[in-house]
């Protein structure tokens, strides 16, 4: 990038100024016209509405969202925080999607408040906000979720209608866990004369296996004459595990994902090939195709790899600094950092044909995976030893997705529970599936997720008796789009029919 000219390098410090001091919404107000107008020109501030920015990238291609889908819950906080004060609060539903660890963002973002202007203020790419002029619930039952401040998790059970336990089942089940025992409603029930309210959670604590919570709330309605019908205000069935008070949201959250999805997976995906090869057998049928699959996989990334350099790094001919000094050196150490992690990868397959769990495989070795993918790039110093480490230690944002990925402390509950629902789970297609899927909701890592979710994945293929399957570079929108549709709308269908496709068509080499 050209270094930037004397006046826009002064707007930048201005800017810069603004972030250390952790300002996401830029208020017009925050910057002399000169500087804002400076800044907005050159792609370094984006204009949101009338008198309000966040901040941008030049180099970022026309209707790339990331940026905006990255800044959306600090803006909105920010935002809501210079029009209103203290006083808003965002709807009990979006309430209970935060608590229960749900970061998608919204379409539309509703809030309560009492200067309300009842009306909707679009925003970027799609997204929107609706302020409603509402009831606000009392003080001590507001609590601030990563700066948004919203109705506590108790409270916006009370509050919330029937139609949200119908329509997002996996948030509202989470939220039930975040309630401890019953005497965390009942003073708000019993003071509101909620008796249908408090049929429909007795209920739904039932539903999840909860019934002492759900007998407190009959018994001491009743015992104020309050008359109370139970009414289940789930539209699926009951989760396979009861959902316990008290534990880490997000491993719940991830627990009745994958109950809610393994139907979904069993009725679309293909049952296993018959027969059995053996472990030489498969390696040898995997190695026969590894170059389609570095091809396609580091394609799929943004490399730009030929079959010429991945066979070429594959059989020897590789030197860092020769690499390093190529214009293309960030191609090649990616190239030689996937050869060094399918050997990996192979030495697992190699395990589980052997008869080792598939899913206890993976949690010993996946590590190992991620250091040789990058062990090239930090040996060329362009990645930090230290992102070799563990899971990451920051936030990170998909390409264009609206699914936020979980922070740093919850990937370090998340990722143990996602290999025990592997080593649990007793279905092959769904150890595929879900287990791909789920890697990547979770994103463990700074960078290459993408990657290691596929060789999860295919780990499990093989362990199963189905080939080797290379997710083709073509069709990468439909991939991604699958990949979406699951993160944020919840619907496994399109990524399960998308591998199953896969899985039964096999691969053919690039040419």
């Amino acid at each position: 990038m050209t270094p930037p000219s004397g006046k826009l390098a002064g707007s930048l410090d201005l800017l810069r100024a603004l972030q250390e001091r952790g300002v996401v919404a830029v208020r017009a107000a925050d910057l002399a016209r000169s500087h804002r107008e400076r800044l907005v020109r050159h792609g370094f501030l984006l204009p949101v509405m009338k008198g309000w920015y966040v901040t941008g990238s030049p180099d970022r291609s026309a209707g790339d969202s990331t940026a905006w889908y990255a800044a959306f819950w600090p803006f909105c906080a920010g935002y809501l925080r210079a029009r209103f004060g203290p006083a808003w609060c965002l709807s009990p539903e979006q309430s209970l999607a935060l608590h229960a660890g749900n970061r998608t963002v919204p379409g539309q973002l509703l809030v309560r408040a009492p200067r309300g202007r009842n009306r909707v203020t679009p925003l970027l790419h799609g997204t929107a906000l609706l302020e409603v002029r509402a009831a606000m619930p009392d003080a001590e039952d507001v609590v601030e979720v990563d700066g948004m401040r919203a109705f506590s998790p108790a409270a916006a059970l009370v509050a919330c209608p029937a139609r949200f336990f119908r329509q997002h089942g996996v948030d509202a089940r989470t939220a039930l866990a975040l309630v401890r025992d019953a005497s965390e409603l009942l003073p708000r029930l019993l003071a509101g004369g909620h008796g249908t309210v408090a049929g429909r959670l007795a209920a739904a604590f039932r539903d999840v296996g909860r019934d002492r919570v759900a007998n407190d709330i009959v018994e001491t309605m009743r015992a104020a004459e309050f008359a109370v019908r139970e009414s289940n205000p789930f539209a699926t069935p009951p989760p396979a595990w009861p959902v316990h008070g008290g534990a880490s949201p997000l491993v719940q959250r991830l627990r009745l994902t994958w109950d809610a999805m393994r139907g979904r997976v069993l009725d679309h995906f293909p049952r296993p090939p018959g027969g059995t090869a053996g472990v030489e057998s498969v390696l040898a049928g995997i190695d026969d195709v590894y170059v389609t699959d570095a091809y396609h996989s580091l394609s799929i990334e943004g490399y730009r790899v030929s079959p010429t350099l991945i066979a070429r790094v594959r059989s020897g001919d590789w030197d860092l600094d020769r690499h390093a000094a190529d214009r293309g050196h960030r191609d090649a150490l990616a190239a030689r950092g996937y050869w060094q992690a399918y050997l990996a990868v192979r030495d697992s397959v190699r395990r589980a044909g052997s008869g080792e769990h598939p899913g206890a495989v993976a949690e010993s070795d996946h590590r190992t995976w991620y250091r040789e993918l990058f062990a090239p790039s930090v040996a060329a110093g362009l990645v930090r030893p230290s992102d070799l480490a563990g899971y990451r230690d920051a936030p990170v944002y998909i390409q264009r997705s609206m699914h936020v990925p979980p922070s740093p402390p919850g990937v370090r509950d998340a990722m143990p529970a996602l290999f025990e629902l592997l080593c649990d789970e007793p279905d092959p297609a769904v150890r595929v599936v879900l287990g791909h899927f789920l890697f990547v909701y979770i994103h463990p890592y700074p960078d290459g997720n993408g990657r290691m979710g596929r060789f999860l994945m295919n780990l499990m293929l093989t362990a199963a008796g189905y080939p080797w399957t290379v997710v083709p570079v073509e069709r990468r929108d439909t991939y991604m789009a699958a990949l979406e549709a699951a993160s944020v709308g919840q619907d496994i269908g399109p990524f399960t029919d998308f591998l199953a496709v896969l899985a039964e068509g096999g691969t053919r080499p690039v040419r």
